[in-house]
Formats: C-alpha cells, structure tokens, sequence
C-alpha cells in the first residue's frame, strides 16, 4: 500500500495487419479531444470518458451500465460475437456503433473513443486488453484478469509501458470492510495471521465431467469462431455459451478463477502477499467405472482444496499459508464463532487466524467481524479509519475507474490497478497449476488405468522464471499455444 502526503491511499491474432497498424497507432498515439475531431455534439474527454464495451451481454452489460451510472462517461460503441446477448445493451444504448468484431471496431475506431472495457470469457481477456493498451486506451478487465500466469505478466508490464489507467473487475476491492480488515490487522487486534481459509459454494456450473459427445447447431447470431478467439477449434456444444464455458480449462479458470479475485483479495491486500513459494491441493472426482474415478483433463474439477504458502511479507512475521476451498467444501467453524451464527456468508468466506485472535467475512469483503463477534462493534469504535473510502463502495468500483481516467494516470488512486491486480491473479492461476497438475496421466504399462505423477506432489515455483521447479509437465499451462492466426503482441 501506497502513502500520498499525510493520509494513505484507497489501496493502491488479428486480423491480417491489424498487430502492425496498432504498433503503429501506438508509437503516435495521443488522446484528441472529442469537438476537435468534429460535430457539435462531440465532448472533450475531460468532460466524459468515451468507452468502448467489448462484451455487452451479462456481466459486460452490467459493467456498462455501471460506468454509464457514473454520469461521467458516454458508451460510445459495443462489440459482441453473440448478437442474443447484446441485444439488451444495444436498445439500452442505441446511439453507440456496433461491431462483432473487436479487431475491427478498434481497427477502425480507435481515435473516437478513450478507454476499452473487457468482459468477455477468461480465454480472450488478454488480447483484447493489450491491443487496447497498445492503442493508449484505458482499460477496466473483468476478472479473473486473464487465463495464463504469462498473460498476467505480460499485462503488469504493458500497465507500465504504455501509462494507461487500469483497473480489474473485482468490484470488492472498493468496499468498505476491505479496508476495515486492513485497518483492525494493522491496529494488532488479531495479531500475526499465519493462516487464511477461504471458500466457495461455486461451481454453480458444470465441472468435472467429460467433453460432450458430437455437436449442436451453431446459434444464428453467435459467431462462433470469433467466440473461440485465442482457444483451439471445436465443434460448438449445446448450452457452453453463455456461462457454461467456465467449467472449461480452455476456456475459463474453474471455481478459483471466478470467485478467487473476491474472497483472495481481502487477506492477499490487509497482508501485502507477493507471490507464493509453493502449493499442493487434492480435488474431488465422480465415479466412473473400475478404472477411473472421473477425473478428466479437459474439465476443471468438482470440487478442490488448494494450500499456498507464502513467504514473510512486510505485515508478517513469518509465512501465510493460504487455504482455498471450492465445491462447498468449508474449513472447520472457529471455536470462537457460536454454533447458530453464519459462518462468513454461508455459501462463502474468509477467515484470518492471527497469534491473538481471527476475523471473518463474506464475499467482497462484506460484514467483516472479528471473533467472537461481540468483539466487533469494539473495534469499530476503537479503531480509527487510515484508509480512504471510495463513495459508493462496489458501485463506486466502477465511477473510480471513470474518474481517473479522466483525471489522467497517477492523479487519482484505484482500488485494482494492474500493478495489484496481476500479482493477485497470478497467485490464483499458480494454484490452478496444481489442480491441472493433479489431472496429468500416463496409461499404465497393465492397460488398467492411469498413473498421475503430479498427485501428492508440493510444486515448487520458481516466480523470477516463472515455473514450477520440480514438476515440468505442468509448466506447458504457464503459457498455452494461441490457435494460429492470433497473438499475443508484446
């Protein structure tokens, strides 16, 4: 965390010749206010931030209403490859210009709008959000910020090249209890906090189960290929568009991914966690037949248990180790907690066990508490507020962003930045790194099933190289192979 004078921060493929125009676009680029480049009803920008909505079904439909809310930014054009699922956002907004294609509304567009929101599925986040910073365009990527570790790095480090304002999806970030929690660590309420559990009721999708046999009729409005993007080409499959791609390794990042950047994110801040040393985990399976017990390689699981150890941190005294849960699979409850009182939300949670104490919360950072829960209103009252608040809380996540990309980089202060963001999402992806690792088979030399040589295994990473040290198999999911004719330009 970051300190500004007297009173601390809020937390601080393409088309053929697309990759080299934006190459170009970028070595000349500068922003033009809105009324120079023509028409009377044209704004500056420093009167509303120009967005461009690159999904504009479910969540991204969301997110561009929140920024729109913001009053301070105008939704200049949407982008969908599912012409079903953008038709809300675009009755909604019928003056912003539509396109299909993302390489070609930025292609074509690139200097009538200002900044780039992303909320497409996990395995085309990356592309989409370095092609726009490529082109000076701000921009605000759902979570998780991307598929890969190497995608995560190559966006930290494209944060600092191309002096964009960033900020990822993880709307929680900018609630209050996240800086509560914060607050009661550094005030020595709970003491040194060695272990952390968090959890989650999520899959609420399919998981754990293999490809499905044949194939289903392309829906009419979805471009199919364009939906693959960056991922190898399929056959398209009943009802994986438009959520049930998550479950998917090539395509989403399975329960972690989805609900990691919400609960993760409260102790991965109040501590101020680098990059884990190590991490081992066990997943749940179904059965199958004598042979297999229903794991497979292209699904992510039903269920997971994952430890991350981390090393001493600047708010540690020695080393965190983290436990992630997903599938509904809960840590025990603490003593001090009553046996009729939630347990963080119920579905999901947080707890931080320190030397003198715990505190507990939902997802987002919501009702945090510390335990027993009569100590709570104590602490309220006795700890006073170091950190900023962001009006509005998760709602105020997104006018944040509007702000200070309108006030230009380094002139307001952002919840998540790509410089926290990434470090959080790789941590989450480095976990996953376990669970494909636990699926890695070998036929046995009897015929009568698989061996698995990455189970019962600690992996060690190595975070300079970016690999996992003693288990090289799992590395080839650091950094997947694009389908030909796209790439990620750096």
């Amino acid at each position: 965390m970051t300190q500004k004078t007297e009173k601390k921060s809020a937390f601080s493929s393409s088309r053929r010749g697309f990759i080299r125009n934006s190459a170009l676009a970028a070595a000349s680029f500068m922003i033009v206010p809105r009324h120079v480049l023509g028409g009377k009803d044209f704004l500056a920008p420093s009167d509303k931030l120009l967005i461009a909505g690159v999904g504009a079904g479910g969540k991204g439909a969301s997110d561009i209403a929140s920024f729109h809310k913001s009053g301070k930014a105008e939704i200049a054009f949407l982008c969908d490859v599912d012409d079903r699922r953008a038709a809300g956002t675009r009755e909604r907004f019928p003056k912003a210009k539509y396109y299909k294609d993302w390489r070609e509304l930025l292609d074509k567009e690139s200097k009538n709008f200002d900044a780039v929101s992303v909320s497409t599925p996990d395995h085309n986040h990356a592309i989409t959000t370095l092609a726009a910073m490529q082109l000076g365009k701000h921009v605000y990527v759902q979570k998780p910020l991307t598929h890969d570790l190497y995608e995560s790095r190559m966006l930290h480090d494209a944060a600092k090249r191309y002096k964009v304002v960033t900020q990822m999806g993880n709307q929680g970030a900018s609630n209050d209890g996240t800086r509560l929690i914060s607050e009661w660590y550094n005030a020595g309420e709970i003491g040194d906090v060695h272990t952390v559990y968090c959890w989650t009721d999520r899959p609420v999708w399919p998981q754990g189960i293999p490809w499905p046999k044949g194939k289903a009729d392309i829906p009419k409005e979805l471009d199919w290929d364009l939906w693959l993007g960056t991922a190898p080409y399929t056959d398209y499959i009943d009802k994986l568009v438009p959520f049930n791609w998550r479950g998917w390794w090539e395509y989403g990042t399975g329960a972690l991914g989805d609900m990691g950047c919400h609960l993760v994110e409260v102790p991965f801040r109040a501590l101020e966690l680098g990059a884990p040393k190590d991490v081992q985990c066990s997943v749940g399976s179904v059965y199958v037949d004598e042979f297999q017990r229903g794991y497979f390689p292209e699904s992510c699981p039903p269920s997971s248990h994952v430890t991350l150890t981390y090393p001493k941190s600047k708010k540690t005294k020695g080393e965190v180790t983290l436990h992630w849960m997903d599938g509904g699979i809960q840590p025990t409850r603490p003593e001090e907690l009553g046996p009729d009182e939630v347990f963080g939300d119920g579905g999901n949670g947080v707890l931080m066990v320190g030397t003198k104490g715990k505190i507990m919360c939902g997802t987002y950072g919501l009702n945090p508490q510390l335990l027993p829960t009569s100590r709570t209103e104590r602490a309220k009252n006795k700890v006073k507020p170091t950190y900023e608040r962001v009006p509005g809380g998760a709602e105020g996540h997104y006018a944040q962003w509007v702000e200070a990309c309108i006030a230009g980089l380094g002139n307001k202060e952002l919840s998540a930045p790509f410089e926290v963001s990434c470090p959080l999402t790789e941590s989450l992806l480095m976990a996953n790194l376990a669970i494909r690792g636990f699926d890695i088979r070998e036929a046995r030399a009897d015929g009568k099933g698989y061996n698995y040589p990455g189970r019962y295994k600690k992996l060690i990473w190595d975070d300079s190289q970016m690999r996992i040290t003693n288990f090289d198999a799992v590395n080839q999911f650091v950094k997947r192979e694009y389908r030909e004719g796209w790439k990620l330009s750096v």
